[in-house]
C-alpha cells in the first residue's frame, strides 16, 4: 500500500531507542531515567504502519515493561487524517525485551495481541518546513482508555507529540475512582531524544 509523506514520516520520527537523560538529570524528584523503544513489526502491512513498542528504567534495563503495539492508519473518510490504535499483548512474556532484541519482533502474530477499544489517538499534523513536521496527538472518544489485566480493571491516559528532533508523552496511570494521576507524566510530559543510529 501507498502512504502518505505525513504517515511514513510519523513512523521515521517514533522508530527507534530514546531516553530522556537530561530531564531525569535536571529534575531526578519528578522523572525516571527512562529508555523506551518503538520498532517496526510486519503486522497489518496491507493497511497500516505498526510499530512495537516498550520502555525501562535504566537503573533496570533488563526489566523493561509496557509492552503495546501502536498501529498507525490512515483514514480515507478524511484527507490527511491519521489514527494510532493501541493493542496489548495476551502474553508479555513472549516479548519482553523485544526493545532491544528486535529479531523477536518476527514472531507476533495478530492472534497474540489484543485491541483496546477506546484507546485510539487521532493524530493532528503541523508543517513545519519542508520534509520537517510536528504531530499531536489526541483521544478520539472522550471514554477513558481502559483494560483489563490479570483480573485487574486499569485506566490510562495516552498521548505524545513528536518532532524530528524529540518526542513527547503524556501517558499516564489513572485512578478509576478518583479519574487522578497515579503513575507517569504526572507534571508534564516525558522528553525523550532519540539515541544515535536509531
Amino acid at each position: 500500500m501507498d502512504f502518505s509523506p505525513q504517515i511514513t514520516t510519523l513512523a521515521e520520527y517514533l522508530v527507534g531507542e530514546f531516553d530522556n537523560q537530561q530531564q531525569a538529570l535536571e529534575q531526578p524528584a519528578w522523572y525516571v531515567h527512562l529508555r523506551l523503544w518503538q520498532r517496526p513489526v510486519p503486522l497489518f502491512t496491507e493497511d497500516s504502519i505498526t510499530l512495537f513498542a516498550e520502555q525501562a528504567s535504566v537503573v533496570n534495563i533488563n526489566q523493561p515493561y509496557r509492552p503495546r503495539i501502536l498501529r498507525l492508519r490512515e483514514r480515507d473518510y478524511i484527507e490527511d487524517y491519521i489514527e494510532i490504535e493501541y493493542y496489548m499483548f495476551k502474553d508479555i512474556t513472549q516479548v519482553r525485551g523485544a526493545g532491544r532484541n528486535p529479531e523477536k519482533l518476527g514472531q507476533i502474530t495478530p492472534e497474540d495481541i489484543k485491541f483496546l477499544p477506546n484507546c485510539t489517538l487521532k493524530v493532528a499534523t503541523d508543517f513545519i518546513s519542508s520534509d520537517n513536521y510536528r504531530f499531536i496527538t489526541s483521544p478520539v472518544t472522550e471514554t477513558p482508555c481502559s483494560f483489563d489485566y490479570q483480573g485487574n480493571n486499569y485506566q490510562v491516559f495516552l498521548g505524545f507529540e513528536v518532532t524530528k528532533s524529540e518526542l513527547k508523552t503524556y501517558d499516564k496511570g489513572i485512578d478509576p475512582i478518583t479519574g487522578k494521576g497515579i503513575w507517569g507524566a504526572l507534571m508534564g510530559a516525558y522528553q525523550f531524544r532519540k539515541l544515535p543510529n536509531n
